[in-house]
């Protein structure tokens, strides 16, 4: 058999003894990362949030119970991963009010357990000066 003499048809059947790579599996695999959990979101436009993950599809994610981390400043270190490791100093730090639900497109997603965690989300709620 030559491949270059093979009709659509015969084409076809050949194809269907090699199916395609299952795509869905894999992305529901990432599209369950941290589901459930505390994380921090870094978005395109919208700042930083932290909240709980309660869905995911690609880049585009809903946290619950969310707070926008309108000004941050970490107990150490100078990133948000510092912040998910160390927390953030409340005294220096503008933590909005939380929100029932938020849809964001996200560029980074960690997520935050314990002390950090708390950190972020009893700060007190920044008020309008």
């Amino acid at each position: 058999m030559n491949i270059d003499d093979l009709t659509i048809g015969e084409a076809k059947q050949l194809a269907k003894l090699f199916p395609a790579e299952d795509l869905s599996v894999k992305t529901s695999i990432l599209d369950n990362f941290a589901s459930g959990e505390t994380v921090i979101v870094r978005t395109y436009s919208a700042g930083v949030w932290c909240g709980k993950l309660s869905r995911k599809s690609g880049n585009e994610v809903i946290l619950a119970d969310a707070r926008r981390m309108w000004r941050w400043w970490c107990k150490e270190s100078i990133s948000l991963s510092g912040v998910v490791c160390y927390g953030i100093d409340q005294a220096k730090s503008k933590i909005a009010s939380p929100v029932e639900q938020v849809w964001l497109e996200a560029i980074e997603i960690m997520p935050i357990k314990g002390d950090a965690a708390k950190s972020v989300m009893e700060a007190p709620i920044v008020q309008a000066e």
